[in-house]
């Protein structure tokens, strides 16, 4: 079944206008905090506002990372199968580190020019992902993350 952009406008947003929701801004902060998505409409587009670490949690469990490894001449190469971001290191734990600030460099990349681009576009979920994410949370994520 197809849905026209036209079909999913008519969701009732918890807050229909932007002045609305910044006067209600404390609730809004307060009902995500027990959990609950909060939306905003604003010029015919609706927004949500939820908490963070679910949003983080899903994209851990939704992004596969496929990240194989393997040596190759005396070093450790770990490289994201169907992504174009590789890296090595003296050991694994190396190689997922320099893999890890390639995968925030890109983050940064991708906000900045490279999201309407059309072989970056569908990178949204990794972008939001590697940026919800600590450190040690990318790492987490990369050794055992996705489906």
């Amino acid at each position: 079944m197809t849905y026209s952009p036209e079909a999913l406008v008519p969701i009732a947003a918890d807050y229909p206008t932007y002045s609305r929701a910044r006067e209600h801004f404390k609730d809004m902060l307060d009902a995500t905090a027990t959990g609950r998505t909060v939306t905003v409409a604003r010029d015919g587009a609706i927004s949500a506002m939820l908490p963070v670490d679910r949003l983080r949690d899903y994209f851990f469990r939704t992004v596969s990372p496929r990240v194989s490894v393997f040596r190759q001449a005396g070093s450790v190469v770990v490289l994201m199968e169907g992504r174009p971001f590789v890296a090595q290191g003296t050991d694994v734990d190396d190689a997922l580190d320099d893999l890890a600030l390639s995968l925030r460099e890109y983050a940064v990349d991708w906000e900045d020019r490279l999201q309407h681009a059309p072989n970056h576009h569908d990178a949204w979920a990794l972008v939001q992902l590697v940026k919800l994410s600590t450190d040690a949370e990318l790492r987490d994520w990369l050794e055992r993350g996705g489906e």
